[in-house]
C-alpha cells in the first residue's frame, strides 16, 4: 500500500533451537521388539514397519497383490498418492510369507484385498497399527517417552544408512521425501 518504505521485520533475527538427534532402536531391540509379538501378523506389520520405513498410513492402504515376492519389493501409495517401491530384507519376506500362510480367508468383502486384516475382519485401522506397535513397545521394555510407531521409520533410515546399504540421495527416495 506504499504507507511503510522498510520493513520492519528486516530487524528481527532468527531464532536458532538446538536440533536433537532423533532416538531410534538399535538391532539388539529391534530383535526384543520382533520377540514380543505374540502373531505372525503383528510380527509382519513390525517387519514392514522397521526395516522398510514405511509409513502407518501407507501400511493400512498396502494391498496383498501391491507385493512381488519374486523381486523382493512392494508398492506403496505414500503422501499426496505418490506411488513408490519399497524393497524387503529376508526377516521381513519370511515375516510376511509366514503371515499370509495363516491368513483368515472369510473376511468382508471391502477388505478382501487388505494385507493386514483386523479380528473383526476389516482393513486393518491405522490406530490399531499403533495400539499394537505401543503394546510391544511396552512388552518389550522399549516404551521410553518419545518413543513412537514413527521412531521405527527412524530406525529403518538410521540402520540402513549406518550399515552402508544406501547413501542418503536414495535413502530420501526410499522414504517418499521431496
Amino acid at each position: 500500500e506504499d504507507y511503510i518504505t522498510k520493513s520492519p521485520v528486516r530487524r528481527i533475527h532468527k531464532v536458532r533451537t538446538d536440533s536433537l538427534v532423533k532416538e531410534t532402536l538399535s538391532d539388539e531391540n529391534l530383535e526384543i521388539l520382533r520377540d514380543s509379538c505374540d502373531t505372525l501378523r503383528d510380527l509382519a506389520m513390525i517387519d514392514l514397519l522397521a526395516s522398510t520405513g514405511m509409513r502407518v498410513g501407507e501400511l493400512v492402504n498396502l494391498n496383498i497383490q501391491n507385493i512381488n515376492f519374486q523381486e523382493r519389493q512392494c508398492i506403496v501409495f505414500g503422501k499426496g498418492n505418490k506411488e513408490r517401491i519399497i524393497y524387503l530384507n529376508d526377516a521381513c519376506e519370511t515375516a510376511l510369507k509366514a503371515y499370509l500362510n495363516v491368513r483368515p480367508q472369510n473376511i468382508r468383502q471391502e477388505a478382501e484385498n487388505a494385507l493386514f486384516i483386523s479380528r473383526n475382519r476389516n482393513r486393518i485401522s491405522k490406530q490399531t497399527v499403533q495400539w499394537l506397535v505401543y503394546k510391544h513397545l511396552r512388552e518389550a521394555g522399549l516404551d521410553r517417552p518419545g518413543m513412537s510407531v514413527h521412531k521405527l521409520r527412524h530406525t529403518a533410515a538410521t540402520l540402513m544408512y549406518q550399515h552402508g546399504h544406501t547413501d542418503v540421495r536414495v535413502l530420501k527416495d526410499i522414504l517418499g521425501h521431496e
